[in-house]
């Protein structure tokens, strides 16, 4: 286990839990976007509660049928 090891773990959970590009970059302490879309990869359980929150709220926008 190494320093990086830890470093890369923290900012993929940190990414998967809704930090942004700039929150990255101000985590790792990076001036350029690049580095922190490495991060950026592992972002798939942040798209499912996208899409789920975007399903309910068009769910709920939608007349009833009765």
């Amino acid at each position: 286990l190494h320093f990086h090891d830890l470093r890369h773990t923290g900012n993929t959970i940190a990414a998967g839990s809704g930090a942004t590009l700039r929150d990255l970059m101000e985590r790792m302490g990076h001036d350029s976007v690049r580095a922190a879309l490495i991060y950026q990869h592992s972002t798939n359980e942040a798209d499912r509660k996208i899409a789920t929150a975007m399903d309910d709220t068009i769910t709920q926008a939608r007349p009833s049928d009765g």
